[in-house]
């Protein structure tokens, strides 16, 4: 199992997605906002209307852990049970889309994603040296 990369990062997201409800409960911020503001990071996909490269531009930019990682930090210095729950929603959503199997785009098409690399790179490692695995 811990040679698999994919399946990780699935775990991964998995955890992120967990933590980030009970986090989400544990501040007392509102479920009917949770459930209304999940999807909002999946609105940077209309930039795919425009172009390929500009949708994967701007679902990789609210589609990583580090913008609400940084929100986290900040609301937390700043006291703010509204922030933490935004950036909580935040990152329930990338962590579900990790444990899914949705990745971070590349600019040739939109299902062309870094967990779909993982997992190719893996399969071709193993088919051109399976005595690796043992």
């Amino acid at each position: 199992m811990f040679s698999k990369p994919g399946i990780l990062l699935r775990i991964e997201g998995a955890f992120v997605f967990a933590l980030s409800l009970i986090f989400y409960q544990a501040i007392g911020a509102l479920w009917w906002v949770f459930i209304v503001a999940f999807l909002w990071p999946d609105l940077f996909m209309l930039g795919y209307l425009i172009s390929v490269r500009l949708g994967s531009q701007l679902y990789n930019l609210v589609h990583t852990y580090s913008l609400p990682f940084a929100l986290v930090a900040v609301s937390y210095y700043k006291q703010s049970n509204a922030l933490m729950s935004f950036a909580l929603i935040w990152l329930a959503h990338i962590g579900l889309d990790r444990a899914l199997g949705f990745g971070l785009k590349y600019p040739t098409f939109f299902k062309d994603t870094h967990l779909q690399r993982v997992n190719q790179i893996v399969a071709t490692v193993v088919r051109a040296s399976p005595e690796r695995l043992t």
